[in-house]
This record gives C-alpha cells, structure tokens and sequence, in this order.
C-alpha cells in the first residue's frame, strides 16, 4: 500500500508501537513526517521510517504539512476517532497545550 499526505497508520516499532498516526509530509522515499496528533493518539510530530508504519486503508483529507490542529479537525470530520476507539481532547486539555508551547 502506498503511503501518501493523509494516510492513517499504525506504528509498529518503537515507544509508540501499536498507536495510531497520519501521515502529514513524505520526506523521502524512506521517510515520512508523522503525527497522532499527542492529545488524541498519544503519538508526537516527528520524522518517521515508512519500515516502522503499517498502512491502514483509511484516509484522512489534509492538506501537505497540516498542523495538529488541521489534524484534529479532519479526524473530528472524519468520525474514524470513533472508529478506532480514540478519545477526543476536552478544549480544557487543547489550551492547556497551546499554553504550553507559547512559554519554550
């Protein structure tokens, strides 16, 4: 299965194996930039090997380099969080982590 911007995979090496992410920008032809978003699938923006993700069949519609935001939202519009048995973060938790960033 090819892996393109938007596809929804599953980790299956390292800390955040057997968790779910998107991906958001293919990088190379072996890597790709990922994220969970952290609040909802626990898994953080990073640079990830496309040896390490297991493609689902799912999709979500964002656009190249979406921030966690975009992220979220396509997953709310989606409804797969629903699907895959994920929690969506109260607006309690989301401010708390844009508080978070503006202070580093």
């Amino acid at each position: 299965m090819v892996i393109d911007v938007g596809t929804i995979c599953v980790k299956i090496a390292g800390r955040e194996a057997s968790r779910y992410c998107v991906v958001v920008k293919k990088i190379d032809n072996n890597f790709v930039l990922i994220t969970g978003p952290k609040q909802l699938t626990g898994v953080k923006r990073r640079k990830c090997n496309i040896m390490h993700l297991e493609a689902l069949p799912y999709k979500l519609d964002i656009k190249e380099d979406a921030s966690d935001k975009e992220v979220l939202e396509a997953w709310k519009k989606s409804g797969l969080y629903k699907k895959f048995n994920l929690k969506l973060p109260s607006e309690y938790q989301l401010k708390e982590t844009e508080n978070k960033k503006k202070e580093k």
